[in-house]
């Protein structure tokens, strides 16, 4: 495979709206369209084409990295038409590639369906906020969209910290300083450090992956700056538990206490298959931290949380099997969608069996896509 068909691949992505395409030995190139997994019919990849198609799309630095790590990651432009993220990786002696479509325009809190209080709660000029969600489920583009609503309403410094970078801002009414992990900054916590020297009002950290990097964002919280931050968890009592549990026990009391003060909400979301229209829909869990929440974290009581959420509605908050449930009532998304995705999935069994709604495996199995053009 050369060049050119790396090319009409991406083409190929960007016309069919996937949000992936995976490039394997043994396999035909894989589409991601709507959370399922479609091989285009073209010809199956030997280990010379993915050898040829990382070499035609992968940086000089990255490619070193692939060499000694067995692994690298990076984002590039496809001219105007788009960005991708890109993971490439060794497996059982081969390359594999996954890569990861960047949509262009950023999207409005209306479009993604984003809790309105969001927008009340990224003015205050200080605290800490965390978006969760297992990968893929647009954790990022609920970022992006709280970011460029900062930038297009607010005068602020705003400097993000990417790994790698995804979706450019450029400075609107605030000055907005993109650092990616690797070429601007050798990790997360060394640019949250030098990043409270540079004069921040709002800090986005892409990944709380260890724990001086926990530590630095609940800092930066608690020093007057407005911190944006993601973890990999579901729910918003387990993501307080996670940011709690990264730290040695004699240390839990103290960052409770911080996390108290400085928490100031947890959106955690999952995206779905839609069943109305091609697509996919985002359900959300939302957590605002009142006085009430705040005092169930510095005592510990975080399992009462769930509950606390259900009677906050009046704040904006939501339970995720509660918005899930709406969604599927709403013939949004599909009754197994919804159980696979939900925290209690024996009880929304019940909801839908009570209901009279029907439970069962009736996937379609629909035909590969067919793209012939992109041979």
């Amino acid at each position: 495979m050369s060049t050119i068909q790396i090319d009409r691949l991406l083409e190929t992505v960007i016309r069919q709206d996937a949000s992936d395409l995976h490039l394997s030995v043994g396999r035909p190139p894989t589409l991601r369209l709507s959370g399922k997994l479609r091989s285009l019919q073209t010809k199956v990849l030997d280990s010379d084409d993915m050898v040829a198609l990382m070499k035609s799309i992968t940086p000089e630095r990255a490619q070193q990295e692939l060499q000694e790590e067995g692994s690298c990651d990076y984002g590039f432009a496809y001219g105007d038409k788009a960005r991708f993220r890109v993971a490439v990786f060794r497996q059982r002696g081969d390359i594999s590639i996954a890569l990861r479509l960047i949509p262009d325009e950023l999207l409005t809190f209306e479009q993604i369906g984003l809790p309105d209080i969001c927008k009340e709660l990224i003015r205050r000029p200080r605290g800490l906020f965390i978006v969760t969600g297992p990968t893929g489920s647009g954790k990022t583009t609920s970022l992006a969209t709280m970011v460029d609503y900062v930038n297009n309403n607010l005068d602020r410094h705003i400097i993000t910290v990417e790994d790698p970078i995804e979706y450019y801002h450029y400075h609107k009414k605030s000055v907005v300083n993109q650092r990616e992990v690797g070429a601007d900054v050798t990790s997360f916590a060394e640019a949250l450090r030098r990043a409270l020297r540079a004069d921040p009002d709002v800090i986005l950290v892409g990944e709380m992956r260890d724990l001086e990097t926990i530590e630095a964002a609940i800092r930066a919280a608690e020093t007057g700056h407005l911190v944006f931050a993601t973890l990999h968890t579901t729910g918003a009592a387990g993501t307080i538990t996670r940011v709690i549990d990264a730290f040695p026990t004699n240390q839990q009391a103290q960052v409770r206490v911080q996390l108290s003060t400085s928490l100031i909400a947890v959106l955690s979301q999952v995206l779905l298959a839609r069943v109305d229209k091609p697509g996919r829909v985002a359900s959300y869990e939302f957590l605002v931290v009142t006085p009430a929440i705040a005092n169930l974290i510095r005592e510990n009581k975080t399992f009462r949380i769930d509950s606390a959420i259900q009677t906050g509605r009046k704040f904006g908050m939501q339970l995720l099997d509660d918005h899930l449930w709406s969604l599927y009532t709403r013939g949004i998304i599909a009754a197994d969608e919804m159980i696979d995705k939900g925290k209690d999935p024996g009880d929304l069994t019940e909801k839908v069996h009570r209901s009279g709604g029907m439970v069962g495996r009736s996937e379609l199995d629909e035909s590969d896509v067919d793209t012939s053009k992109a041979d």
